[in-house]
């Protein structure tokens, strides 16, 4: 059996005013949520850095490695080159062996060169990783004192937190589909979180402008679903204000 209009708003108020002590709840915990998911966001790029810069280090280690072998691998040749250079048979032959070790000798120049760049990289780069780790111990004990703070906020109103929970999950089954998300869309917009209000002193609940006289009519008739027509909130009900009119006062004439 179809909902009632009237019975879908019950539905949707009722969710709301959850909603609304749920988002009190949170409310008392302020940024700290945020701050925390921050802190663990920074902590997590540090770690990135400090691992890249390691596997940098084990690059240039590497490259020394590689360096030094190609060093020793040059001198074997010019030791190889002078031995050949006792048994030439003419000119031609002399100075294409000295030009190959005057090669291997540029090339031991250029190695020697690059295992000092390296070693430069290095302390760079050890320098760095100190300055990150530095960093990261800062912000992990941050993040500790933060988890903390928010963990003993939390339990106080954990109970509260949890009963409203369960009995929002009750709620929800008693809103149709359809309904529940276009409020939950409305209420993910809503700066102040809510999606389902009432018309008082004549203007919305949520936006405060003015709902004209024949909407507000329509809206107390619950024919059928109305919304905000500036912000799109839910408009449920709405509120009258009782005027207590006070009797005039009666002016006595003087007598002439």
């Amino acid at each position: 059996m179809e909902s009632t209009v009237p019975q879908k708003l019950d539905a949707l108020v009722k969710l709301q005013e959850i909603d609304s002590k749920l988002d009190e709840i949170l409310k008392v915990r302020g940024a700290l949520p945020d701050e925390v998911r921050d802190l663990e966001d920074e902590i997590a790029g540090y770690q990135t850095r400090v691992e890249k810069h390691n596997a940098e280090l084990d690059e240039l280690n590497q490259e020394i490695v590689d360096k030094k072998t190609a060093i020793k691998e040059s001198e074997a040749l010019i030791a190889k080159y002078n031995e050949q250079q006792m048994n030439v048979r003419n000119n031609r032959e002399y100075d294409a062996i000295t030009k190959e070790m005057e090669l291997q000798a540029l090339e031991i120049q250029i190695n020697e060169k690059r295992i000092k760049e390296a070693y430069s990289k290095i302390e760079a780069k050890k320098e760095e990783i100190e300055g990150t780790k530095h960093l990261l111990d800062e912000r992990s004990k941050d993040l500790v004192s933060k988890k903390s703070e928010l963990e003993i906020i939390a339990a106080e109103s954990e109970e509260e937190e949890k009963k409203l929970n369960d009995t929002r999950l009750k709620a929800i089954r008693k809103v149709e589909e359809r309904l529940l998300l276009s409020y939950e869309k409305i209420r993910e917009n809503a700066r102040n979180g809510l999606a389902v209000v009432r018309v008082k002193r004549d203007a919305c609940g949520g936006c405060f402008n003015i709902v004209p006289p024949q909407r507000q009519a329509d809206i107390k008739d619950k024919k059928k679903i109305i919304v905000c027509e500036h912000c799109g909130r839910i408009l449920a009900d709405v509120d009258f204000v009782i005027v207590d009119e006070k009797p005039k006062r009666t002016v006595r004439k003087k007598n002439a």
